[in-house]
């Protein structure tokens, strides 16, 4: 009896991809994954929001209403911690675009040996704990400080500034440590310029500046776009920084949400914050990326045209 002849090369495939699991199948643990983790949590988070609570007992109580997102709507309370949240995002996303863009833009045209160096360099943050981080700047901030004796010996000032627990101190840690985020979104964008089409334009006298505005900007306008909404994003969930350096009186939203839930044991009211500020973060992003992002961009075309 002769040997079983070996199937043509076509068909072992088409009998091998019929063993094989498709596309829904690779994709499901990860999905399972991702609802386990992070839809399931925020699920129960939106029922715990729904509930009431019992301040003499401080229990939480087995009736659901829109009580809580009712007292958040009506208190001006909330109101000023929101708008002062959003107002810390904005603030931080400017300070990292005017910082991020032009250093990603000058490490981009250094040498590949120096380039390496300043780009771990300006990672760094990313590399250390955000607690460890915060309170080093603390230290620097604080009355008896660095930063406070050098202006005190310099003769700007008489006496030592407390530049902790303000507004701006919030904002300049929070930009030394979103802004690499910044540089590696733009420094993305900066891989498809060429670095001669900068020299040819100067060569043509085009000054910096018009070399920035009409070739620079519009080819990294993208990765501008992406590293804002990270930016925003993070800077408006915030925690550890706004704790640390703001302290109890430059009260945001996270802080709010830390206080219902460990200090007045409001767990609804604090489920309830977190929400509002989990689904105002994903509206303004989405706005800013559906609506701002293409103004930006037809701006950039009529100048670039």
């Amino acid at each position: 009896m002769s040997a079983s002849r070996p199937l043509p090369r076509p068909l072992r495939t088409a009998a091998a991809r019929r063993g094989r699991p498709t596309g829904p199948f690779l994709v499901a643990p990860v999905t399972l994954l991702f609802a386990l983790l992070l839809v399931l949590p925020m699920a129960l988070v939106g029922m715990l929001s729904l509930q009431g609570f019992d301040a003499s007992s401080g229990g939480v109580l087995d009736a659901y209403s829109w009580h809580n997102y009712a007292q958040i709507v009506a208190a001006p309370y909330y109101h000023e911690i929101f708008l002062r949240t959003f107002g810390l995002a904005i603030s931080v996303t400017l300070g990292t675009i005017v910082v991020g863009v032009p250093e990603a833009w000058f490490i981009f045209r250094m040498s590949a040996r120096w380039r390496a160096f300043f780009l771990i360099l300006t990672l760094g943050p990313l590399f250390i704990s955000a607690v460890v981080r915060t309170l080093g700047w603390s230290i620097l901030l604080d009355g008896q400080g660095v930063v406070a004796q050098m202006l005190v010996r310099l003769h700007l000032v008489d006496t030592p500034p407390q530049m902790l627990f303000s507004f701006p101190a919030v904002v300049v840690v929070l930009v030394h440590a979103l802004v690499p985020l910044m540089v590696l979104s733009v420094w993305t964008s900066l891989q498809s310029i060429d670095p001669q089409i900068a020299n040819a334009a100067v060569s043509l006298g085009a000054g910096p500046f018009t070399v920035w505005r009409r070739i620079v900007l519009p080819q990294t306008a993208p990765g501008i776009l992406s590293g804002s909404l990270m930016v925003f994003a993070l800077s408006a969930s915030a925690f550890a920084t706004p704790a640390l350096i703001g302290g109890r009186r430059l009260k945001v939203v996270a802080t709010a949400a830390y206080d219902e839930f460990l200090h007045s044991m409001n767990w609804p009211m604090g489920a309830a914050i977190a929400v509002c500020l989990l689904v105002l973060n994903l509206g303004i992003v989405a706005l800013y990326g559906r609506v701002i992002e293409r103004r930006l961009k037809r701006r950039l075309g009529e100048a670039t045209s």
